[in-house]
């Protein structure tokens, strides 16, 4: 048979209609498998299987199309065929295909059509934000002395003219945690910088300071234009840099035409000190302060700023701001970081705001110190919203107002409430990192893990930070069960900067747990240092912790067993601190029920429970709670703790070790595999499609 036979003959036994229809049907099925089946979050593995078996099937095809004919009389050998019948039936054969490759053909232009229209729609620009015209943002200033010291100097000169016009209600001032990203050594786009902080105008700065004189060049910028609108010069005595501030506060008032009250008037004409060595060390203090919060250094940076602070109140007693901020940094300490919750750290807290109130009792600034003090001090949740309305009225573009409104809410179990507050807060602070991590907190605990994610992508925008990139990945961890996207950031930390994995470890520590690979886990210990193998809020398991879970995953009981020993003797001195403390005495009952001692545990679970009521204290009170079901599994008492579980569940605060992903992977939950209703319960928080972006 020659070529053009063959052709002939695959014509004749219709090989290529079989061919064309076979193409045209695999093409709309793999359409629809790709359209429709995330919609009923059907595996991604699923549809790669489709396309697997219909190229596979093709030539299948093709050879039964040679060897079989379709018929009225159904499918017979090739050489059994009457030919009358099948011209029949290739003319219905015929006529199916153009009817399902028009089907297909109008998939595939609506496919292409919705897709230049994404297209389309991403090449437009962002609608533009509406922005007052008396609003403004103090960039960084630059320091042009000689000593490079002196930049602290020059910190302290842009933070004070920032807090002067932020006490002018008439105006929209971003706080200085958005703006010290934007630094004076690099190329600075102004009218890009005025779109990301949404602001008409930019106050740019230079300060040089030698021997007793400072010269200061100011200049207020058009953000929209970039037109130069205002500028001056001040060559002044080192002891008139306070007034210089006041100076160009009011001139920039002037300018944006503000209304400044007889109250602002004076209090921006009011120098912070006047003692400028202590100004230099309220400065440096405060600058370490502003990024203590999100650094993986946090408290040996937050004992560095009280050192700074109370060797400045020692050089002035009367300097009120540097009270205030002290007062801060303790209750950092204390509560926010919970790494040393003792009544003497609260007692120095408590010092520091009672001298900041004999010197101005009745400053918005103090209003606001008390407020803190009895949210993070005391928990009196209605104390600190009455002294916060209070300070509202003094400081009206502080976002510190929303930010801790909006905590207090959160911990009182108001979640929409807070989450609103926060948001509020970064309209003043558009990129402040630390609140933008609140929020996608605040997210992840109403389930909003899709908004838990695009907030941190916020966030990472603005800094990329490996320590929220790891965060990012925990979030798909505790929702999807994916250990892949929190390893794939650490793979990319240690292969990038391996020295910088330190603050990143107790996500790490935790994957492999999940995986069960005792090698990665017994890695990420090394990395961690002193720092704890995971920390949820208050809750903190020690190091040592950590290797009696890794002892245990070897199966090596003895070593386990000293690891858990010495975690508990580092537990009970902070118990010992703290006694009332229900977070550290929770950890203290884990551990014990790691060691067996089962009534001691359970004693020690069911006391941290009545210490920290979740009416009082929804966040420390939910995780204890929840962290209770684990003591109460460990210790054998399976009955118990499926009724903690489903408690802790019902908690008003979601807890990433009650999250899908612990429940279904870490070795925590154990002792309570296999059973029916347990099962239930990790099936039950299985993502099902879009549901995690909405559930409220």
């Amino acid at each position: 048979m020659n070529f053009r036979s063959f052709l002939a003959e695959l014509k004749r036994r219709r090989v290529y209609s079989v061919a064309v229809a076979y193409v045209v049907v695999a093409w709309l099925l793999i359409q629809v498998a790709t359209q429709v089946f995330p919609f009923f979050s059907i595996p991604n593995w699923v549809v790669r299987l489709i396309v697997l078996l219909t190229i596979i099937g093709f030539p299948i095809a093709v050879v039964c199309a040679w060897a079989f004919e379709v018929t009225s009389e159904g499918i017979k050998l090739e050489g059994d065929v009457d030919r009358t019948i099948t011209r029949k039936t290739g003319r219905k054969l015929t006529a199916l295909i153009v009817i399902v490759a028009a089907v297909a053909a109008g998939v595939t232009v609506f496919r292409f059509l919705h897709s230049q229209q994404g297209i389309e729609a991403a090449k437009q620009p962002p609608l533009a934000v509406a922005i007052e015209s008396k609003s403004i943002a103090v960039l960084p200033f630059e320091n042009l002395s000689d000593e490079k010291a002196n930049a602290y100097f020059a910190d302290g000169m842009q933070d004070e003219i920032l807090i002067n016009l932020a006490r002018i209600a008439d105006l929209k001032v971003i706080s200085r945690t958005s703006v010290m990203q934007y630094k004076t050594d690099a190329q600075r786009d102004l009218r890009e910088i005025g779109q990301q902080l949404g602001v008409a105008f930019l106050l740019e700065g230079r300060v040089q300071r030698a021997a007793n004189r400072v010269r200061v060049n100011a200049q207020l910028i058009d953000s929209r234009n970039e037109a130069n609108v205002w500028a001056q010069t001040y060559d002044r005595d080192l002891a008139d840099v306070f007034a210089i501030q006041s100076e160009i506060a009011k001139a920039i008032a002037e300018q944006l035409q503000a209304k400044l009250s007889p109250n602002e008037k004076k209090a921006i004409e009011q120098p912070p000190t006047t003692d400028l060595a202590a100004f230099d060390l309220y400065s440096r203090a405060k600058s370490i302060l502003l990024t203590a919060s999100f650094s993986v250094t946090a408290d040996p940076d937050l004992r560095k700023a009280i050192e700074l602070l109370d060797e400045a109140v020692k050089r002035d007693p009367s300097f009120f701001d540097a009270y205030c901020q002290l007062a801060w940094a303790h209750e950092t300490l204390y509560a926010v970081k919970g790494s040393d919750h003792t009544p003497a750290r609260l007692a120095l807290a408590e010092a520091a705001l009672q001298a900041a109130t004999r010197l101005r009792p009745d400053a918005a600034e103090t209003h606001l110190a008390r407020s803190q003090y009895l949210y993070y001090g005391l928990r009196d949740y209605a104390g600190a919203l009455a002294q916060l309305e209070i300070a509202r009225r003094g400081l009206p573009n502080d976002p510190r107002l929303f930010e801790v409104t909006g905590y207090i809410l959160r911990r009182r179990g108001q979640h929409e409430e807070g989450l609103q507050n926060l948001q509020r807060a970064v309209e003043l602070d558009p990129r402040n990192f630390f609140t933008l991590q609140q929020i996608a907190l605040s997210y992840q605990f109403l389930g909003r893990y899709v908004d838990s994610i695009t907030a941190l992508d916020r966030a990472l925008a603005i800094m990329p930070d490996n320590l929220t990139r790891a965060f990012r990945g925990l979030f798909y961890f505790c929702w999807k069960a994916d250990t892949r996207s929190p390893l794939r950031t650490i793979d990319s930390i240690l292969a990038q900067e391996p020295s910088a994995i330190a603050g990143s470890a107790d996500i790490w520590f935790l994957c492999a747990l999940a995986e069960r690979d005792p090698a990665a886990a017994e890695r990420a210990l090394v990395a961690l240092g002193d720092n704890p193998c995971w920390g949820e809020g208050t809750i903190l398991l020690s190091r040592s912790f950590g290797e009696g879970l890794l002892a245990r995953m070897n199966k090596n009981e003895a070593r386990a067993r000293t690891a858990f020993e010495a975690a508990r003797a580092q537990q009970e001195k902070i118990v010992q601190a703290e006694p009332d403390y229900g977070p550290a005495l929770c950890v203290l009952g884990l551990i014990d029920a790691a060691l067996g001692r089962k009534d001691l545990a359970l004693d020690e679970g069911r006391r941290a429970i009545a210490l920290t009521p979740v009416e009082k204290d929804v966040n420390n009170g939910s995780r204890v709670l929840q962290y209770f079901a684990i003591t109460a599994a460990w210790a054998g008492e399976k009955e118990l703790a499926l009724q903690q579980l489903q408690a802790g569940l019902r908690a008003p605060d979601a807890s990433q070790m009650l999250s899908y992903g612990a429940l279904k992977l870490l070795p925590f939950w154990d002792p309570l595999r296999g059973d029916p209703r347990f099962e239930q319960i990790v099936e039950s928080l299985a993502p099902k499609g879009n549901a995690a972006s909405s559930k409220k």
